[in-house]
């Protein structure tokens, strides 16, 4: 190759990467900016804050902890959609947990899925007087696992089983329940491997639709969702209405302010914005706690 068309072919190179870095990198932001300034799209694209008097007190894109100085709920305010996102709603760290529905062993290092819904859904249904019992849970808010130990037959059973561990059940717990098939069970002693068992999971007899929802004891996809179900919100109206001294019913109605259908009529869930229904709670019910 010559040396001069090795010169003419970088330069062009050079032309074409000036050129490109100039359209992708400065014309193609800032027209972006400018049309994000757009009457109607400065707000979204600012981050849909909420401001009280100068004051931004959260987004309406992104939910929050309504929670004291040690993490626990605050009785004046409705709560939000657990997050998984970092510590909570953050999104710079926005993300699901990841586990799915075959999550139900604890270990060591983590919490099962299993046992984290359980626990949630008895910390809420003592919260707000509810019923907190889900299927495959035990009454302490644990998962209901069972390590059932022995022979396996052909399709991996256990026919007759020598030993029965309450896997998330850590010792000197009593098991959630006493004997399986003949067999006594066992707390689960800590450090001990119970993999060689068959997981047998226990589903109890809670109701199949209990009252807590799943929006209060799971998180969303981004971790981030700032609404809640409206079943979710109508199980807190009693605590609620208690703390800031009104009745039920005008708490409903406030709440009934801040419900939206599903979108366009038929895409996803009625749902509760959290952040306008405890903001419009301090402007027309203070607390006086």
């Amino acid at each position: 190759m010559r040396f001069s068309t090795w010169i003419r072919q970088h330069l062009a190179a050079v032309r074409a990467l000036l050129a490109l870095t100039a359209i992708t990198g400065i014309v193609y932001p800032l027209a972006v900016f400018a049309v994000a300034q757009l009457p109607g799209l400065h707000e979204k694209a600012d981050g849909s804050l909420v401001e009280v008097n100068g004051t931004t007190v959260g987004s309406g894109l992104i939910g929050q902890s309504f929670t004291d100085s040690g993490g626990a709920p605050l009785v004046q305010y409705f709560q939000s959609r657990p997050s998984a996102a970092g510590a909570g709603y953050d999104p710079m760290s926005t993300a699901a947990s990841n586990l799915g529905p075959e999550d139900i062993v604890d270990t060591p290092a983590r919490v099962s899925l299993l046992t984290t819904v359980c626990a949630r859904s008895k910390e809420v249904g003592d919260r707000e007087g509810v019923d907190g019992s889900r299927p495959f849970c035990t009454k302490e808010g644990v998962g209901a696992v069972l390590a059932v130990l022995g022979p396996r037959d052909r399709d991996g059973d256990v026919s007759q089983p020598v030993r029965v561990v309450s896997v998330n059940e850590a010792c000197p717990a009593r098991p959630f329940v006493a004997v399986y098939h003949g067999v006594r069970v066992d707390c689960a002693e800590p450090g001990q491997d119970y993999s060689a068992g068959r997981v047998v999971p226990i589903r109890g007899d809670a109701s199949a639709d209990p009252p807590v929802p799943a929006d209060a004891v799971t998180a969303s996809g981004s971790g981030l969702d700032p609404n809640i179900s409206p079943e979710y919100a109508a199980i807190q109206v009693s605590r609620v209405a208690k703390a800031r001294g009104i009745s039920e019913d005008q708490l409903r109605a406030l709440v009934d302010e801040h419900t939206s259908g599903r979108t366009l009529g038929f895409l996803g869930e009625p749902r509760v914005d959290v952040l306008q229904v405890n903001l419009d709670l301090d402007r027309r019910y203070p607390y006086r706690g």
